[in-house]
């Protein structure tokens, strides 16, 4: 707190505009020389702020994260810009004006949900937490739309409020927490709170297993540019419904309840669904897409004899098909002069980075290697990516 309080200072402010820029290599001398003018504790707060907004730049835009606070914690766990500027959205076309978004952060949902004017109140326990959520909104201009409160969540009436985002702590000492009723505060109370109100939003661990989500929620899977990045739990929309969501864009893809694809040999084009896609459960949805089964019961690429275009998986074009041997692989890279060799795996134990040092690849040319399984038996698909 103190080292905040020191940073909003206009000296404080001054020295963040002066360090801003800082390579990590340079830290050491930047510091002796500011010490000079200014106090120790005071130049190591504005480096130490100056590397976590670095960092941040990867999540929040860079206009935004230079003007903006942070704490270790806070740049590891605060949403992406893009997924939250993709839920505020969503509240907003709900016809939702104001939200109670509990377990705050540093408030990064709290400023998209500004942003896309809706009133909100951003809770959170942790004093430093709730300090930081002050500064970010008043640094961007927010605080006429955002009320930060320090305050156990489980304590917050938030009866007034339209809609209700909850984001619980999903790490402990020990690290990543995989167990809902683990969470801080457990699901079971985001669920209780979330029924309370006419719409909510629950954030989740991607992994969440689908048979714990309530009945009367709508489950959300999001990747952002490939990577999947959280599951959310909606309520006052459509109970019972699945979906994945790709950004940007955004693209969804709805559950159709389909059977499982049926298994089929492999042919010459492959699908790798979105993570979000598989996180969903929604493979088949995709392999009725393409026209397509699967390569194994057990494993999610999907294969078809055409190419079709979509939106929810990377399509490839398969060359060769070999039973798994390093020797055969190696042999094949050097005949066609294979210098870039991309290896993807689903399936198989075998790590990218051995078999790429096993196989030396030296070439031109690229290729890509799917280890994985076909009916049951480790394989190798080699092919290359379409256009």
């Amino acid at each position: 707190m103190n080292d905040l309080d020191a940073l909003l200072t206009p000296e404080g402010r001054a020295l963040l505009d002066e360090v801003r820029d800082t390579a990590p290599a340079d830290e050491l001398a930047v510091a002796t020389r500011l010490r000079r003018e200014h106090p120790a504790e005071l130049v190591s707060a504005a480096i130490g702020q100056a590397r976590l907004r670095q960092r941040a730049a990867a999540k929040f835009a860079t206009e935004d994260a230079r003007r903006m606070f942070f704490t270790p914690n806070g740049v590891e766990q605060s949403t992406r810009t893009t997924v939250a500027t993709y839920r505020a959205r969503r509240f907003k076309e709900l016809g939702v004006t104001s939200v109670a978004d509990l377990c705050c952060g540093i408030g990064g949902d709290a400023i998209a949900l500004a942003r896309a004017g809706i009133r909100v109140l951003a809770v959170d326990r942790d004093p430093l937490t709730a300090a930081v959520a002050r500064a970010n909104a008043d640094a961007l201009g927010l605080a006429g739309l955002i009320e930060v409160r320090e305050a156990d969540v489980t304590e917050v009436d938030a009866a007034s409020y339209d809609a209700v985002f909850v984001d619980p702590a999903r790490r402990g000492g020990r690290g990543r927490i995989f167990d809902p009723e683990a969470y801080s505060p457990p699901l079971s109370w985001a669920v209780d709170t979330a029924l309370k109100s006419p719409h909510a939003a629950l954030k989740v661990a991607p992994g969440i297993p689908h048979e714990a989500v309530p009945a009367e929620a709508e489950a959300e899977w999001i990747s952002d540019g490939g990577d999947v990045k959280e599951a959310v739990l909606w309520f006052g929309t459509a109970p019972g419904a699945v979906r994945a969501t790709l950004l940007p864009g955004p693209r969804t893809l709805l559950s159709r309840g389909l059977p499982n694809p049926e298994v089929r040999p492999v042919g010459r084009y492959l699908y790798e669904p979105d993570g979000a896609v598989i996180r969903a459960h929604l493979v088949a949805e995709v392999a009725e897409e393409v026209g397509g089964g699967l390569v194994d019961e057990t494993i999610a690429y999907v294969t078809a004899d055409e190419p079709r275009p979509t939106a929810y998986a990377s399509a490839y074009e398969i060359t060769d098909q070999l039973h798994f041997s390093v020797k055969k692989l190696k042999a094949l890279l050097r005949e066609r002069e294979v210098g870039v060799l991309t290896v993807k795996k689903r399936g198989s134990a075998v790590e990218p980075e051995e078999l790429r040092r096993k196989v030396k690849p030296h070439g031109p040319n690229s290729a890509t290697v799917f280890l994985t399984r076909v009916a049951g038996a480790p394989t190798m698909l080699i092919g290359h990516p379409l256009g």
